[in-house]
């Protein structure tokens, strides 16, 4: 329905900004939702959402603002760290269900409840995005032929027969925690159709889940509403004995949070104190999961791919609080904004992240196979780093940046080249697939491995230059970009790709080889890399960041 800017108050309070997009303020049903997620956001007050500041209904642009809550999505965090230990679940589990008796103590039913709605703040976990949530008595508000929520979350009395009440918050609840357990989407990917129909059908995957957890997630799951535990059930099975605030895994994941920048950051002049027109100021990046990890449940298009992070540009004295008060946007240039029309279809022509590139056709021809770019060459500065973290066992860490497009359907690791320990040394082994690779005749998805050392190489010793250990901006050294759609025609799992640093790693400039990859015992420390969803040599976007130490 809109974005969500980080903000401040002029007192200084950090808060989240929800700004309707100008294309459906005119849309009667849409501004409804937007008035009804107000009353919700109002009405629900507890220790697991955050509370409502303000708001503007009567006149565009509409808004609401919210406390800031510092702290990285579920997805996030588990997308960075993989799949939660037992009793850390078990903790999220009981705090969740408390957070949701909280909401249907209010007489509200979230309907959205997954990963991407549950930030991880220091003081335990929020709940957000009730912009489909429903009261007690309210209509539904839910466009015909289709049902709310997110598929591989929604419980199947929805689906089926959009019937909503708390019984759905707690199978969405028990899907939750199996992604958490897991590190896996809970009915698979694919298609929507498709991983709604394995909520309805097919029992959810809790392979490798701790028994007496998958029970509690498989009883929270039961595909008849009325089979599934109340949540004080959930709460007392969980048997939590210590805070979750308390747990040391948890409380790692907080630290995933992105900084909060300063408006001096990008030159934003300053506002007197006395004005009484000084107002929310939006802050210059994506500091927050409500930008960087926020996935909204009709989801806006990122940055299309080979449109590399641009600079910020400042719209100031935008009429936020009409009357009242002026907001600063700092803004993405424009190249990176969405072009929607009013029926949500793409106007602009350009190819969205996540959307599968497909060759032109021609009346009364066969769909022509698109041929591979040969190569991936650097465009502009990669400020994309990988920080490994302190004695960790298993190669854990954390990228600066998020990824520039998503892919539900990708999967990664790197390890040292013929056993599964972390890679240090050596040869290394980077595998990639998408687990469940079902194109449509004529699409490609291409692949590519960005593969970057921590510091700036001299060229001619194959190390980092004499003098200082500069910053690595550079790229780094790249694959061949993969077609990960070819040999695969339905929903099987895919083998995937298997690559071998620094053998299978180059790099190009103005379209010739420039060097092979050095070895990474050249350059100790922190390595980053990249998983690039390639559309030309100078056209691509990271859709996943990880890394490893070399020693």
């Amino acid at each position: 329905m809109g974005q969500v800017y980080l903000g401040r108050s002029p007192g200084g309070r950090l808060v989240a900004i929800k700004v309707i997009r100008d294309e459906i303020t005119d849309h009667p049903e849409a501004l409804a939702r937007f008035r009804r997620e107000v009353e919700t956001v109002r009405l629900v007050r507890s220790a697991y959402t955050a509370n409502l500041i303000d708001a503007s209904l009567d006149s565009s642009p509409h808004w609401l603002a919210t406390e800031y809550v510092s702290g990285p999505t579920l997805s996030k965090a588990v997308g960075v760290r993989g799949q939660m230990p037992p009793e850390t679940c078990r903790r999220l589990f009981a705090a969740l269900a408390e957070g949701l008796a909280a909401v249907h103590g209010q007489g509200v039913t979230h309907r959205d409840l997954k990963p991407q709605n549950v930030l991880l703040a220091a003081q335990g976990p929020q709940l957000i995005d009730f912009g489909i949530a429903r009261g007690v008595g309210q209509t539904a508000l839910t466009e015909a032929g289709s049902a709310p929520g997110t598929p591989g979350f929604t419980a199947p009395e929805v689906l089926m027969r959009n019937e909503v009440g708390p019984a759905a918050d707690v199978f969405a609840l028990g899907a939750t925690i199996a992604y958490a357990a897991t590190g896996r989407p809970p009915f698979g990917v694919g298609e929507a159709a498709a991983v709604s129909y394995r909520a309805v059908h097919q029992p959810i995957d809790l392979s490798g889940v701790e028994p007496e957890l998958a029970g509690l997630i498989q009883h929270c799951v039961a595909k008849d509403p009325a089979a599934r535990p109340r949540l004080d059930e959930v709460i007392a099975r969980c048997r939590v004995a210590a805070a979750l605030v308390e747990d040391v895994f948890y409380a790692g994941l907080t630290t995933l949070a992105e900084a909060v920048p300063t408006v001096g950051d990008v030159g934003l002049p300053p506002q007197p104190a006395q004005s009484p027109t000084v107002g929310l100021h939006a802050l210059p990046t994506s500091p927050s999961p409500y930008v960087s990890g926020y996935t909204p449940t009709q989801a806006n298009p990122l940055v299309p791919p080979g449109r590399r992070r641009p600079a910020w540009l400042i719209a100031v004295a935008a009429g936020l609080v009409t009357g009242v008060v002026t907001a600063a946007f700092v803004l993405l240039s424009s190249q990176g904004k969405d072009d929607q029309g009013t029926d949500g279809k793409e106007t602009s022509g350009t190819a969205q992240p996540g959307v599968t590139s497909k060759a032109p056709t021609h009346a009364g021809s066969e769909e022509p196979k698109i041929q591979p770019p040969m190569y991936v060459e650097q465009t502009n500065p990669s400020r994309d780093y990988w920080t490994g973290q302190a004695d960790s066992q298993y190669g854990e860490g954390a990228c600066q940046l998020p990824a520039e497009e998503r892919n539900e359907h990708f999967q990664f690791g790197i390890a040292a080249a013929g056993s599964n320990e972390p890679y240090t040394s050596g040869q290394g082994r980077i595998s990639f697939r998408l687990k469940y690779a079902a194109p449509e005749a004529g699409e490609s998805y291409f692949v590519a491995v960005s593969v970057k050392p921590p510091h700036e190489i001299d060229p001619e010793t194959g190390r980092p230059y004499e003098g200082g250990l500069q910053q690595n901006l550079d790229l780094g050294y790249t694959s061949e970009p993969i077609d990960l759609y070819e040999g695969h025609s339905s929903d099987e799992i895919s083998q995937g790709v298997e690559l071998t640093y620094p053998d299978d790693f180059q790099k190009f400039v103005r379209g010739k080889k420039y060097s092979d990859a050095i070895p990474i015992e050249n350059d100790p420390g922190d390595w980053t890399v990249l998983f690039l969803h390639v559309q030309g040599p100078k056209q691509y976007a990271s859709i996943a960041c990880h890394g490893f130490v070399a020693k």
